[in-house]
């Protein structure tokens, strides 16, 4: 009963919310939290610090621990994640995190795949939906797509068989599929969600992605107040540009969301503008998914938007729904008003000047 009154009062907190309340939520407080915050490379010292001043404008009780993440090496020559990243989430359970940048072919594992292994992430989450004043192509999107974050082509099982001949391994488990399966009819039922569809290559892949649709549909079956469809990948990205408004809630393995959770993204207007949260049993990172675009770094040309609605959602898995309410009003405000605006979103505001405007939307609305 607590759990339903909980989730009614968060979702009473706006009717136009993007981002509703999470699976996995901690607690409902308005005691200070400490957040890890990860700024990143390239433009993400500038965001970060933009997300910071609108926190601080809207009075969210939240402290921020900044962690570096740069890789170290190790006595084993190898380089690893810095030992402060795990004892800062080890205390926060919770971490923002900017743009991360890796060196290609030196032997650097890529940071944000490390990161999701690291703290058992198993859930990528994407809400991808049409903002009012930034006009795309299309209208009236709102799509969720629910990647399985640990495994599949990404697992990292790779080796020279000859000269000449690599092999890459797909890794499915049941225990893996299982769980982001259950994750996804969750977060349908806890935001109001009708149809989860399952995303899959079974028909070339029997064995491996046989396995995670078995998975689909035996949690299907559990939550039949959710409706469950499946649907070959190739098909989905086929409808999903003819349109895409006969999606709502899409689970499917890494490598498959990797790709068509940036394609819903391009649906919206870009990465620019699209959040994004790893969600695992003990912890959960969120994080603006584009890229560290070191050609504009350090002029205050970036577009914080990605990373301020990663930190809305965060702020719902906090539970602080209410100042989540407020900040993500004044940015959408700011964008359909398009006064104030970076460059990527058709203006030529500052990102200070972007971020004052929200700031002062945010005041104004306590």
């Amino acid at each position: 009963m607590a759990g339903k009154v909980f989730r009614s009062l968060l979702r009473s907190t706006s009717s136009t919310n993007i981002f509703q309340n999470s699976p996995g939520l901690r607690y409902f407080s308005s005691q200070v939290q400490t957040v890890t915050l990860i700024p990143g490379d390239g433009i993400g010292p500038e965001i970060s610090d933009s997300v910071k001043q609108i926190f601080a404008a809207s009075g969210a009780p939240v402290d921020w621990e900044e962690v570096d993440v740069t890789p170290v090496k190790g006595p084993d020559g190898k380089f690893h994640l810095p030992q402060k990243i795990f004892e800062s989430m080890g205390k926060t359970k919770v971490g923002l995190k900017g743009p991360l940048a890796t060196p290609i072919g030196k032997g650097h594992q890529s940071l944000n795949l490390a990161l999701r292994k690291a703290f058992s992430l198993y859930a990528n989450v994407r809400p991808c939906r049409s903002i009012e004043g930034f006009k795309t192509p299309y209208e009236d999107v709102d799509i969720v797509t629910i990647r399985e974050n640990t495994e599949g082509e990404y697992s990292g099982i790779e080796h020279v068989i000859v000269d000449g001949v690599v092999q890459s391994i797909k890794l499915i488990t049941e225990q893996a599929s299982m769980r982001v399966a259950e994750y996804a009819f969750k977060f349908a039922r806890d935001n109001d969600r009708s149809t989860v569809t399952a995303v899959h290559k079974a028909n070339i892949m029997r064995m491996s992605d046989g396995l995670f649709l078995k998975c689909c549909r035996e949690v299907a079956e559990k939550n039949r107040d959710i409706k469950f469809s499946e649907m070959y990948l190739d098909t989905v990205c086929l409808n999903m540009v003819q349109d895409p408004t006969q999606f709502d809630v899409l689970v499917m393995p890494n490598l498959y969301g990797d790709i068509l959770s940036d394609l819903c993204a391009g649906l919206i207007g870009g990465l620019g503008v699209t959040p994004s949260g790893n969600i695992g049993g003990e912890g959960a990172i969120f994080e603006s998914v584009h890229g560290t675009a070191p050609d504009i770094a350090g002029e205050d040309k970036a577009n914080p938007t990605a990373l301020l609605l990663s930190a809305v959602m965060m702020l719902r898995h906090m539970g602080l729904g209410e100042h989540a309410r407020r900040i993500e009003k004044a940015a959408l405000e700011a964008i359909s008003e398009g006064k104030v605006l970076t460059g990527d979103l058709g203006g030529n505001a500052k990102c200070s000047d972007f971020t004052k405007e929200i700031c002062r939307k945010v005041e104004s609305s306590s």
